[in-house]
């Protein structure tokens, strides 16, 4: 019989997390599920250390690292349950995180995608993301970041806009209609495009506050390196222009220079993303990479509006509908760059 329950975890030279992450999976109360590790190229033994300790678990091995969207496409091809369930290497599941997740897909049918709750693995009440906001120019991260869990207050199940693709749960008959992770990403912002394409296609998205997993933030992409802020700068742009209502999408120019405004007022004071750039020691890099992400958006432009084109052929909801939904999940821009 075909799991109930099929997780993917994209792995690129992380044999130091994949123990942790894998005896946590091994440890669930939840049975009925199967994993399948995407091996995207790794050099350090990773795809031996899964021959030797974890021959349960699906082993998929690639030639190169194909990042991580096509990396968890290449898994679904692989994964025969109804719910298809990303996880991170870098994470740690608590023993009822599946049984959790799954019985909140199965009591609300109408919800496409089920988030966690993804707390820090080094200190357990502070949250990593708890759904997902995003900005007015397309910028996205975890909602109530660097917040303490307990002092929020919230229901087992609440409503939020999309999940952080670190843990989330998709119902496999949504991704049939909807495609799964966009090819050209590579990786950072595919989940916002994915989770704004389903709620296009009329799928709701809840979070499971009681399903936990622990994750070490920013262990494969690094904090500030040079490649994550190029694929950041791009794809958040890739993603407003396939789904953006276009009097949203009109104004991301200007959204554009606040933020760097905001970002300017960062790197001033510091504080939160701007002390983590004057702390990098390779600033010129940075900017580089910031300069380069803007130009290859751009030259993406035409291959965004076929696809844009497409979406919006399928819609259910319209722009009214989706502009209301980021006006309630709108994440500010110093909730953005603040990291303390």
């Amino acid at each position: 019989m075909k799991p109930r329950a099929s997780i993917i975890i994209v792995n690129w030279n992380g044999i130091e997390h994949l123990p942790s992450c894998l005896d946590s999976l091994a440890a669930q109360s939840f049975r009925d599920f199967e994993v399948i590790l995407v091996d995207n190229g790794s050099t350090d033994g990773s795809s031996a250390l899964l021959r030797d300790r974890y021959p349960w678990v699906k082993l998929v091995e690639l030639a190169e690292n194909t990042g991580f969207a096509t990396g968890n496409n290449i898994g679904l091809t692989h994964a025969s349950g109804d719910y298809i369930v990303t996880l991170n290497n870098d994470t740690f599941a608590a023993t009822d995180w599946l049984a959790t997740i799954v019985a909140v897909a199965d009591g609300y049918p109408e919800a496409g995608m089920v988030g966690s709750r993804i707390c820090s693995y080094d200190e357990p009440d502070m949250v990593d993301s708890i759904g997902v906001g995003i900005c007015r120019d397309g910028m996205s991260r975890g909602r109530f970041r660097r917040q303490r869990f307990s002092s929020l207050g919230m229901a087992d199940v609440e409503e939020i806009l999309l999940p952080s693709a670190c843990v989330a749960l998709y119902r496999r008959a949504m991704l049939e209609e909807t495609g799964f992770f966009d090819d050209d990403f590579f990786a950072y912002a595919e989940d916002t495009d994915l989770g704004l394409r389903c709620r296009l296609a009329g799928w709701k998205a809840l979070l499971a506050t009681r399903a936990v997993v622990y994750h070490k933030y920013s262990m494969t992409g690094g904090f500030f390196s040079p490649l994550k802020l190029y694929l950041v700068e791009r794809n958040h742009y890739w993603a407003a222009l396939k789904t953006f209502p276009p009097g949203m999408l009109l104004l991301v120019p200007f959204f554009t220079l606040i933020r760097y405004v905001e970002q300017g007022r960062s790197i001033l004071s510091g504080h939160g993303s701007g002390g983590e750039f004057l702390a990098s020691g390779s600033r010129w890099a940075l900017i580089a990479a910031l300069l380069k992400g803007q130009w290859h958006a751009v030259l993406g432009v035409p291959r965004m509006l076929r696809k844009r084109r497409s979406i919006m052929g399928k819609r259910k909801i319209g722009s009214r509908d989706i502009s209301r939904l980021l006006q309630q999940y709108r994440l500010t821009f110093r909730e953005l760059l603040d990291r303390g």
